[in-house]
């Protein structure tokens, strides 16, 4: 866990903001000794919710198979997939 003091960030910006994107995690900032915010880069936050919007599908995805419900196998997938792409190509023709 990487934790800096408040102090950090009004000393100095640019270095602080270079730790961030090196670090690539997310810093705690401190006030008055106890943890206050967390901050990151954008790239670390951009990723970061994707993972979380990816593991909230995955549990979706869990959730459907033990409730028994259908599930399609990949190239059944694959073929939905791209006759969607298909039609909207033929669409965009029009």
């Amino acid at each position: 866990m990487n934790i800096k003091s408040s102090t950090t960030i009004l000393q100095d910006y640019n270095g602080f903001s270079k730790y961030c994107h090196e670090l690539d995690e997310p810093v705690i900032l401190t006030h008055n000794d106890e943890a206050d915010l967390v901050i990151m880069s954008y790239e670390t936050y951009k990723r970061m919710g994707a993972c979380n919007a990816l593991q909230s599908e995955l549990l979706v995805a869990e959730r459907q198979i033990s409730e028994g419900t259908s599930i399609m196998i990949h190239v059944d997938v694959i073929e939905t997939m791209r006759r969607k792409i298909n039609d909207k190509k033929e669409k965009n023709n029009c």
